[in-house]
């Protein structure tokens, strides 16, 4: 099968910023994510969790996408003015996709 080189791009963020990403993805023509819940981990201030909290408006999520390499520049620019000032973490990886066209 053809493969086809694109790129994956991971960003946590708190929920309460996640319609604002959202929109800015959406601005930058990204076509499809993937919100999943963050339950807990463990960074610079030691390890937390979900754990104990009320309601949606505490706790983080993670925004995935695939997009082709010529809109990663413009995606991670729209998605930086959100993260840059909130609680976030953006990463991108190498991956391969069969149906290009989607991406």
């Amino acid at each position: 099968m053809q493969m086809h080189a694109a790129k994956r791009v991971a960003i946590i963020i708190e929920t309460v910023m996640q319609k604002r990403l959202t929109q800015a993805l959406s601005s930058a023509g990204v076509s499809g994510w993937t919100i999943l819940p963050v339950l807990g981990g463990s960074g610079r201030s030691g390890e937390w969790s979900r754990e104990g909290q009320v309601g949606r408006g505490t706790g983080l999520v993670q925004v995935v996408c695939v997009v082709s390499p010529d809109k990663l520049d413009k995606l991670l620019e729209s998605a930086f003015a959100v993260v840059e000032p909130q609680i976030g973490i953006v990463t991108v990886t190498d991956c391969e996709v069969l149906r290009a066209e989607r991406f």
